[in-house]
């Protein structure tokens, strides 16, 4: 199912390389992560569900507010999330939870369990790359935002 998912997530965002990338990397990091921090099924399936479609949002964003802005990104992602997974027949605690997240990944605060800890530290990973964030930068994304064992090395070993 996760790969007729990045299809689905390849095809919604068409010929926007960058955008298809990103989420590849966001998904294959917190794929990683995930088993090495031995997450149960249900948990690495929303997480990789969620680290597919973590962005999704973006496109209308940037049409209907001209902004790619998190804030836009947590107000919009959830619904275009629901309209791909529909036709997957998801559990509705699943689909719940992988909405929930999409719709707070910028918002830290929120991080309520191991599934979007991970999605959120997988996603500093490779926007520290695409970003190119500076090392004193690295340090307080680190202190502050990096709780796991994997993701904090891969932090330490990458940075």
């Amino acid at each position: 199912m996760i790969e007729e998912i990045i299809e689905s997530m390849i095809n919604y965002f068409g010929n926007d390389v960058s955008r298809i990338n990103h989420a590849l990397k966001v998904h294959g990091l917190s794929q990683n992560i995930g088993n090495l921090e031995r997450l149960d099924d249900d948990k690495q399936f929303i997480l990789e569900i969620s680290a597919v479609l973590h962005d999704i949002g973006i496109k209308i964003s940037e049409k209907k507010y001209n902004s790619s802005s998190g804030k836009y990104q947590e107000l919009e992602g959830p619904k275009v999330a629901k309209e791909i997974l529909e036709k997957f027949n998801l559990d509705s605690k699943i689909l719940n939870r992988i909405l929930y997240i999409i719709g707070n990944h910028h918002t830290y605060s929120k991080i309520d369990d191991i599934d979007f800890q991970i999605l959120v530290e997988s996603d500093f990973l490779v926007n520290i790359f695409e970003d190119n964030v500076k090392k004193d930068s690295i340090e307080v994304i680190k202190d502050k935002y990096f709780k796991t064992t994997y993701g904090t090395r891969y932090l330490n070993s990458m940075y």
